[in-house]
């Protein structure tokens, strides 16, 4: 099959001229040295610059990083080479090292040597341990030496390119070539060795338009890749895909398969000549290096080529490699918690002819397909012996273990048991992809096509995108995957073998009935399988999810990208393998999931047999599944969680089982939700309890005042005074009538003016002693405001009805503790708007006396019409232009501490009074 090479761009920065790049090992950094004259350091994560050198005013030609030492060496066209340190961006070292322009510097990936190329023909080696001594020089070139790179599998040896036409092949401690390579027939560029596998290869690149790849042991060259329009400036062979990268100055990347030499992809990104190629072990990213940037993209799919059987064994190809783990190694004394990497000892099964881009084992497990290069191999999963080949794009197995190849877009082959061919088919449409199974589905980009394995009738079409298709063991399910959803739907094979063996028509569109959708989910899938009716899947947020009747569930999430293996039930587990070959297990019960398959269905009988074989601590998962489906009963019966029993038991309205985990846990938030609940049901008593196990004042107040319980009322009092609820604690004394403990409250919270207002309309007699305290407080703030208030012993004329008030007061204060019934709520509701003082002054005056002061008061009779008593209102008008702060301002009056709301103390005009009553 064609290499799928998934190509994204991960970094583009403009810049000048980059001549050379470099990625660094472990930081996500990259490399670029300019044409004028500066070396830059990019992070393609946050994609910023990190760093930046101003090395010369010359092009600087090649920059490597020394990761060991923290070091960046820079060779210039001003025959210097300097090395600094990337972290202080202090220069290490600076020295002359050639006569000419430097091309190339390359660094050892052991030892503590830098090579040197440059345009006097000469290469130099340099030991930094050495203090930067020049311990070799290299002479046989006769033109320009334009790389120079070493051999990843020998690294005492190294290649040169050379103007001259020819590469040649050193080694450390000999001055002279060990052989030359001649065949371009202009000048060489750029040289890089292979990396991955066995093979003795290297490829050059020439101003001939042309690249070729050398086995250096047959001193001969393998292939000469031609199609650049320009000269070829940069080759790599990518470290791990099986890839070889051309760049040239005709502006384009090219890529070639490194075992068929096909091209497989053309770059072109518009920044001019490619300049540069940079590569790292170990990574899919490449750097380019154009006139006027730096592009960085990832090549490839990171899904690893793995494969699982039902037995726990795994299979997977590293390049053309094949290792085997088996899963029951891992015994029973090994406690690996869920998530984590299991120690698996990994064996060698054997190599791959062809590069493995798919493998997969059949349903027994006895053989595994590798798929790749446009060929299939079958295998042994045993002994890894080959026992059947073709060539294929695709290869996909039946259920039962017959197997289709797709060889094209217009044909697909079937084959049977035996690996002999039953039937050529060529599809009405282009098919682009196909999937075994249960059916053979061929698919476009547009819809999918379902056959039989046997007759390869068309059983059912459907429009849709497909990405992945999944099938249930039992093949009554299929999972249909898109791109940003995916569609669980029923297979009806009885009604389709009725349709055909009745000799039923088949349209373009199948039989109708074929499939049923049940379910649509709008989650992309990853990759997924089933266990039983549960669709395991993870998603674009690397969530290992589970769906059961269209019920998602998400069962852990991954701290970095994994992909599915398979489910193993003796163990309950599901395996996941990461692009490292890690493999992790989780935890995902089999009979957890036939619990929720047979609730699903209806079958609540069978359900409840197979409870008891799931593990206590599995029932609150189970619980919350019920309590989806809107069983909440059930719920509250499985539930083992207090917290989640009791949101349970309040949803329900079972407050008596809500009482009991309250009482348990000892919860003051539990104790106020079951108190509102209790109280909006009616069931006061139970209200009562909860609020003041949980201390909720606010609540007890409504409760109290509601209900006209004066001793409940007199009780919260003393228990908000005691904790510091000060607005509370007013409430309950102003709503009393205990009005001088109000008035003392508010002079301990120092709420003075506050206290002098109040007093004034509903304790007169206490204002004198009041503002003699305000006058005290007021003198250290404001002397002369303190001096303007009037006190009404001194000044009684700037007090209007002063008499009369102290009157009401003495009459109001005999019935001040008494509380009349509810039942008398109508006798006084119309009454309070009226005002004592006034009533005071239209009773009939019996004697007019002179009091002790010499001054004319009216001793009056009281009128049976007006009863003086606490229910009334009391109006107090005051006018004393000299106060400066006078009770006709409003007060809000705020206790410290507390949360219960103010308490708007109005004594103003007539038209606003204050109201005092025993029921508010």
């Amino acid at each position: 099959m064609p290499l799928r090479l998934d190509i994204k761009r991960k970094l583009a920065q403009r810049s000048e001229r980059v001549k050379s790049v470099d990625l660094h090992p472990t930081e996500p950094w990259i490399l670029s040295s300019l044409y004028s004259g500066s070396v830059c350091i990019w992070n393609y994560q946050t994609q910023t610059m990190v760093k930046s050198f101003e090395v010369t005013d010359l092009p600087v030609r090649s920059a490597k990083f020394i990761a060991q030492k923290q070091w960046v060496i820079a060779g210039a066209d001003d025959m210097f080479i300097r090395v600094y340190n990337y972290n202080t961006m202090d220069k290490v070292k600076v020295f002359e090292a050639h006569t000419d322009y430097i091309r190339c510097v390359a660094v050892h990936p052991t030892q503590p040597f830098v090579l040197s190329a440059s345009d006097d023909m000469l290469i130099k080696l340099w030991d930094w341990d050495k203090g930067w001594m020049c311990t070799q020089i290299f002479e046989g070139h006769s033109h320009y030496v334009m790389q120079v790179t070493f051999n990843p599998k020998d690294t005492n040896n190294f290649a040169s390119a050379s103007l001259d036409r020819t590469i040649k092949i050193w080694s450390l401690g000999s001055p002279d070539p060990n052989f030359t390579l001649d065949g371009h027939s202009k000048g060489v560029n750029c040289v890089d060795y292979f990396t991955g596998g066995d093979r003795p290869y290297l490829i050059t690149g020439s101003d001939d338009q042309t690249a070729k790849v050398w086995d250096y042991q047959t001193k001969s060259c393998v292939q000469t890749l031609e199609g650049h329009a320009h000269n070829v400036s940069a080759v790599c062979f990518h470290p791990e895909l099986p890839i070889i990268i051309t760049g040239s100055e005709d502006g384009t990347v090219r890529m070639w398969h490194s075992t068929t030499y096909r091209l497989e992809n053309t770059l072109n990104y518009g920044l001019e000549r490619v300049w540069a190629l940079g590569y790292m072990k170990g990574s899919r990213r490449v750097v380019i290096g154009y006139d006027e940037g730096t592009i960085m993209i990832k090549i490839g799919r990171e899904v690893p080529v793995a494969s699982m059987d039902s037995s726990g064994k795994i299979i997977w190809a590293k390049h053309n490699e094949i290792h085997t783990v088996n899963i029951k190694s891992v015994g029973a004394d090994n406690e690996i918690a869920d998530g984590e990497r299991l120690p698996l000892a990994v064996k060698e099964l054997g190599s791959c002819d062809l590069y493995p881009q798919s493998l997969r084992h059949n349903p027994n497990g006895r053989f595994v397909v590798v798929c790749g290069d446009g060929e299939f191999i079958i295998y042994t999963a045993l002994a890894w012996r080959n026992r059947s080949f073709g060539s294929a794009l695709e290869f996909v197995w039946s259920t039962d273990g017959e197997y289709a190849v797709r060889e094209s877009t217009s044909r697909i082959k079937i084959y049977s048991k035996n690996f002999q061919e039953k039937k050529s088919i060529r599809p009405s449409f282009s098919a682009e992809r196909i999937f075994g199974g249960v059916l053979l589905a061929m698919c476009t980009n547009d819809f999918i096509c379902f056959y039989d394995w046997a007759e390869c009738r068309l059983i059912r079409r459907v429009d849709v995108n497909v990405k992945n298709l999944y099938w249930a063991d039992s093949g009554d399910l299929v999972t249909i995957a898109s791109d940003t959803s995916f569609y669980i739907l029923k297979y009806n094979r009885d009604v389709v073998s009725s349709h055909l063996d009745g000799g039923g028509s088949v349209g373009e569109e199948g039989v109708e009935d074929a499939f049923e959708l049940l379910h649509e989910i709008n989650e992309r899938v990853r990759t997924g399988l089933w266990v039983g009716d549960c669709f395991i899947y993870n998603n674009s947020s690397w969530r290992l999810n589970y769906c059961v009747g269209g019920e998602v569930t998400t069962l852990f999430h991954l701290d970095r990208p994994m992909y599915l293996l398979g489910y193993l039930a003796n163990q309950s587990r599901v395996y996941l393998i990461d692009k490292q070959f890690n493999v992790v297990g989780y935890t995902l019960l089999l009979s957890l999931i036939e619990y929720k398959t047979l609730v699903m269905r209806g079958d609540f009988d069978s359900a409840n047999a197979i409870l008891s074989s799931i593990p206590k601590e599995q029932y609150d998962s189970v619980a919350r599944f019920l309590e989806s489906r809107g069983m909440l009963e059930e719920a509250l019966e499985i539930a083992t969680d207090t917290n989640y029993r009791f949101d349970l038991a309040v949803n329900l309205g079972r407050l008596e089982i809500a009482k009991a985990i309250a009482v348990e846990v000892q919860s003051e938030s539990k104790w106020k939700q079951l108190g509102e609940l209790a109280m909006s049901t009616g069931k006061l008593e139970m209200a009562e309890e909860c609020l003041l196990h949980a201390m909720d004042l606010s609540g007890l107040l409504l409760l109290y005042s509601s209900l006209g319980d004066a001793e409940g009322i007199a009780k919260l009092a003393s228990m908000a005074k005691e904790q510091g609820k000060n607005n509370v604690a007013f409430l309950c004394f102003f709503m009393l009538g205990k009005l001088e403990e109000s008035l003392q409250l508010l002079i301990e919270s120092n709420r003075i003016p506050e206290a002098a207002l109040m007093a004034r309309s509903y304790l007169p007699s206490k204002v004198p002693e009041i503002v003699a305290l305000w006058k005290k407080d007021l003198q250290k703030v404001n002397p002369k405001a303190a001096e303007s208030l009037a006190d009404p012993n001194e000044y009684p004329n700037l007090f209007e009805d002063w008499q009369i008030a102290l009157n009401v007061e003495a009459t109001v204060a005999l019935k001040r503790g008494i509380y009349p019934p509810a039942e008398e709520y109508m006798i006084h509701a119309e009454r309070s708007n009226e005002s004592l003082v006034e009533a005071f002054k239209n009773m009939h005056v019996h004697e007019e006396v002179p009091d002790d002061h010499g001054n004319t008061v009216h001793e009056v009779i009281e009128d049976d019409g007006v009863e003086a008593s606490q229910e009334d209102a009391v109006e107090v008008e005051a006018e004393d232009d000299g106060v400066e702060e006078s009770q006709e301002d409003a007060v809000e009056v705020e206790a410290e501490g507390s949360t219960d709301g103010a308490v708007l103390v109005n004594g103003n005009s007539s038209e606003e009074q204050w109201v005092l009553t025993p029921e508010q």
